[in-house]
């Protein structure tokens, strides 16, 4: 449970061949790159890569032979953290945001939250040992990950588990103080970690004050020392060692050094500026973890687990859970846009397709307007979703373009889709993506935006709108109902076409295509109840006032709508 303030926006490509000459001595710029040497796993072990294959067809489909679907998995030893921010629950979060299985063997029942530990109450050996069987005699466990080893006995408990049930790599995560000084694993531990854990180990990562406590006290305060620390660990028996350097104090940047008995790597960045660090130092040993169970080399695993750790500290920067002075970070990188997108429904809610306004780059470049002062405009007339379709600008100006949308958007509650550019709509958090039959599949779609996303279909046929509702899209646009200059070889289904889909479709439809003020209510007044809106792209931006034409073209679909019921 100790922290530590990781990041690793690059990570340096010197390597220093290993040699008692210290390291910072001789200049990390004068050495040059090795090739990584990942032989020191244990005899008749190698790390497997396994790949995973999950072909899902439509939602009715079963998987045959399940035994066949091996889901990586890894099992914590580690204490409880009543606050949540470390310990077992840092190591379920992390391992699920990673797409790993994960069990867990308690070893002591903590009170805790981001003060303090107010209380421990250490696990009886004989019921970790019960715990350790239960799990491993039956789950095909791949990596265990420990923390939390509070006891000389439960370390031996483990030893002896371990090597009745062999696994494919240790993690080995020597908590012993917790992030606010509190002591976890007393002084007599370090003499079994020593004899019995860090020889089985994979990898050990001791921060300064763990590796420090490893050594007897070692006085580590320059990379140069952090360089020797992980030399003298791994001479205790573990292939790899990973020093964290989060707390350095000569550095400016987070340094952490990884030596693989041959090589030492430097792993530096810039530092993180955030109090909420409790946590850090078990979710990147859960990566680790991790990444081996999918069948990542050590280094990589390292690496993977860094870059995750960075990411969710800087989302997490600013969001405030409880009032001391170290709090716990987003795992799921999901609490903040709760907050920000409160506004959202539990579930996709279909009169949002009423007045689906649809941006055009090139419209917007030909009346001299930006696309949020297009998108601003639109909403103040009544528009009640917005698709973003930029399909000529670069991505980073899309990008910080959608960002923007958003704000606006969301601060009149109205959700803001994405379409086609997937990526986009991860990277600003919008609230869906809208993809054509060519685009990628709805149902993959659905399987990288997760559960809580908008997404629609564009569709002709009943048949397309029967297989967008199996793979998991929310609403189809249908269309187009009549000729359109804005996509080129678009083939027409008229109102007819829309009818006999709307009729078939067991989702809520949007007409799209060549729709305007002159036509609106004609599309609406077909009379099907799943027909909830028109998509409009010209008619709104194509017309040199966009707050105009907006408030007009609501005001004859609500007439339209009024005239239906």
């Amino acid at each position: 449970m100790a922290s530590e303030i990781l990041s690793s926006s690059f990570f340096n490509k010197n390597v220093f061949p290993c040699s008692p000459i210290p390291v910072a001595s001789r200049g990390f710029a004068q050495y040059r790159i090795s090739r990584l040497h990942f032989a020191n796993s244990r005899s008749n072990r190698s790390y497997q890569t396994k790949v995973f294959t999950v072909m899902q067809e439509d939602r009715a489909s079963t998987v045959k032979d399940d035994s066949k679907m091996k889901i990586p998995h890894v099992l914590t030893v580690a204490g409880s953290d009543s606050g949540a921010g470390a310990g077992i629950q840092a190591d379920l979060k992390a391992c699920a945001a990673r797409g790993v299985y994960c069990s867990t063997v308690i070893t002591a029942v903590t009170a805790q939250n981001t003060v303090g530990v107010q209380g421990v109450n250490i696990v009886p050996e004989d019921f970790v040992a019960e715990q350790l069987k239960s799990v491993l005699s039956d789950m095909h466990v791949d990596v265990v990950k420990t923390g939390m080893l509070p006891t000389i006995g439960i370390v031996k408990v483990l030893h002896h588990s371990l090597k009745e049930f062999p696994v494919q790599a240790l993690v080995v995560d020597p908590v012993m103080v917790s992030t606010s000084g509190d002591v976890l694993a007393g002084p007599s531990i370090l003499a079994a970690f020593r004899e019995e854990l860090l020889p089985m180990a994979d990898i050990v990562t001791p921060n300064l004050k763990e590796a420090s406590a490893l050594l007897g006290g070692l006085q580590l305060e320059t990379v140069s020392d952090m360089c020797t620390a992980a030399k003298l660990i791994h001479e205790m028996g573990p292939r790899n060692v990973l020093v964290k350097g989060g707390d350095l104090p000569s550095s400016l940047d987070a340094v952490d050094i990884f030596f693989d008995g041959d090589d030492f790597y430097e792993l530096r960045s810039s530092r993180i500026k955030t109090r909420n660090t409790h946590g850090t130092g078990c979710t990147l040993a859960s990566c680790i973890a991790a990444e081996l169970a999918k069948g990542s080399q050590i280094l990589s695993a390292v690496k993977a687990a860094k870059h995750y750790i960075e990411t969710a500290l800087d989302y997490s920067k600013d969001i405030a859970i409880g009032n001391g002075f170290q709090g716990p970070f987003d795992h799921l990188l999901k609490l903040k846009s709760n907050i920000r997108n409160s506004f959202r429904q539990q579930a996709f809610n279909p009169a949002n397709l009423f007045l689906y306004a649809v941006t055009d780059s090139g419209m917007n470049k030909k009346w001299g307007r930006s696309i949020t002062e297009a998108v601003k405009a639109a909403i103040e007339g009544g528009a009640t979703i917005v698709q973003l379709r930029e399909k000529d600008a670069e991505t980073r100006d899309f990008l910080e373009a959608a960002k923007a949308c958003i704000e606006i958007c969301h601060s009149h509650g109205v959700p803001l889709l994405i379409n086609d550019r997937i990526d986009v709509a991860l990277a600003c958090d919008a609230d869906g993506v809208h993809v054509g039959q060519s685009d990628i599949p709805a149902r993959v779609v659905r399987t990288l935006l997760g559960p809580e996303k908008i997404i629609g279909v564009s569709c002709k046929t009943p048949e397309q709108a029967q297989k967008a509702w199996i793979d998991g899209a929310d609403y189809i646009g249908c269309g187009g109902v009549y000729p359109t200059n804005t996509k080129a070889n678009n083939i027409t289904v008229g109102l007819d076409g829309l009818k006999t889909v709307c009729l078939a479709s067991k989702l809520p439809v949007v007409a799209i295509g060549g729709i305007n003020a002159s036509n609106a209510r004609t599309v609406m007044e077909i009379g099907v109840p799943n027909l909830k809106g028109v998509a409009v792209v010209s008619a709104l931006f194509d017309r040199e006032c966009v707050l105009t034409e907006t408030q007009k073209l609501h005001a004859d679909l609500t007439q339209a709508a009024a005239m239906v019921k």
